[in-house]
């Protein structure tokens, strides 16, 4: 299984719409919104790194009010 957290920087006022949309997602574990350097918090799991990038790049960072993410695969033992 991989994971990933991915932060996200929102339009100011699009953060509670951005953390209803990624709710619908698959792949979507977790997502919360967030005080701080970024706006939201997700955590994201699959069976595969490539639908993991696939999920990130084409559902996630397309998404109205997302203005920038940063990605953090987790390393498991």
């Amino acid at each position: 299984m991989h994971s990933a957290f991915v932060l996200i920087n929102a339009e100011l006022g699009k953060e509670l719409s951005i953390v209803d949309e990624i709710k619908k997602l698959p792949y979507v574990k977790e997502v919360y919104p967030v005080y701080g350097v970024y706006d939201v918090l997700m955590v994201l799991e699959s069976e595969s790194m490539e639908t993991l990038r696939e999920t990130i790049t084409t559902q996630v960072r397309k998404l109205e009010g997302i203005k920038s993410t940063l990605t953090m695969i987790i390393v498991k033992d």
